[in-house]
């Protein structure tokens, strides 16, 4: 019986002695360097302090559907290494139904694409003809005041039409001479055309319109002897601390104004975008080209179809 009772003592201190091994040994689980534990935000991949005596342990975030690199050890021997979280799946989002009388009922409908051409066509089409008071440029006035015509397009070296008689002509930068002579004009900036044609505009710039369409009231500014449209308009803005943006377009030798306060051309269309008026003329040239004089009044609007809206379609289309 004493020798049963030995023979079990003993046996039972081998066990402790190899549980001892196991343990300290290093093949516990969590005893391998790094443990994965389940968040409601997804896993979270722990490395335990190193053997080295590391004071931080590094903590990364695993999103969903990106799975954890493991090293050949902890693959191996980790047993409580749950299986990764499923990448989720996207949202059945219908797709948005055409608004009845929008964007996808007017030229070029909400694709876009048109050429310069099908778009002076499509304006023709919804005119019907010049806006009233549109004057047609005169040949013989332009020529006689310093315009050269060529007569195989009947334009001149920047593809100007004629102006009308009694209008001024274009003054290209590059010959200007400044002077540090001020004077004073009224300037302003209107997007009211799209208030009336919402439907048509860019979802995401609905917030941008503001609720009367005026984005820089009438106001008298000065600007230097020589100047032109784009200097004051640029100066102002910037100013004002209006969003402006243009290019330089050296075919036609002028700034082209591409958006104001973060409105831009096509936002409403394929015929919309910025246009410019002094004195209630359309200058058929561009803005860089309008020498300024004393008095005169600026408006800067938003035309929705090529000019037709605020009457300077033909200023537009030639």
């Amino acid at each position: 019986m004493k020798l049963t009772k030995g023979k079990l003592i003993a046996a039972l201190i081998i066990v402790a002695v190899l549980a001892a091994a196991f343990w300290y040994g290093g093949n516990a689980p969590g005893l391998q360097g790094w443990t994965v534990r389940g968040q409601e935000s997804g896993a979270v991949l722990e490395v335990s302090p190193s053997a080295s005596g590391a004071d931080e342990s590094e903590v990364f975030e695993k999103k969903p559907g990106w799975e954890a690199e493991k090293s050949p050890q902890a693959e191996s021997s980790n047993p409580i290494c749950s299986e990764p979280p499923r990448a989720s799946e996207p949202a059945n989002t219908p797709e948005p139904s055409p608004t009845p009388g929008g964007l996808d009922t007017r030229p070029g409908g909400t694709e876009g694409g048109m050429t310069a051409q099908e778009k002076v066509e499509a304006a023709a089409e919804l005119a019907g003809g010049s806006s009233a008071g549109v004057e047609q440029g005169n040949k013989e006035y332009s020529e006689a005041n310093g315009m050269v015509i060529d007569p195989e397009t009947g334009k001149d070296r920047y593809l100007t039409d004629p102006v009308p008689e009694g209008k001024p002509l274009p003054v290209e930068p590059q010959d200007v001479e400044f002077s540090d002579v001020t004077h004073t004009c009224t300037l302003s900036v209107r997007c009211d055309t799209i208030l009336e044609n919402i439907n048509w505009l860019d979802p995401e710039k609905v917030e941008l319109v503001p609720e009367d369409g005026v984005i820089f009231p009438a106001t008298e500014v000065t600007f230097y002897e020589g100047e032109s449209v784009f200097n004051v308009l640029q100066r102002e803005m910037r100013k004002a601390g209006i969003h402006m943006e243009f290019v330089d377009t050296p075919m036609y030798n002028s700034a082209y104004i591409e958006g104001i306060n973060n409105l831009y051309e096509f936002d409403c269309g394929e015929l919309s975008g910025w246009m410019y008026k002094v004195n209630d003329w359309f200058p058929n040239y561009g803005c860089s080209r309008y020498q300024l004089q004393p008095g005169d009044v600026v408006e800067w609007v938003y035309t929705c179809d090529l000019g037709i809206d605020v009457g300077g379609y033909y200023a537009a289309s030639g």
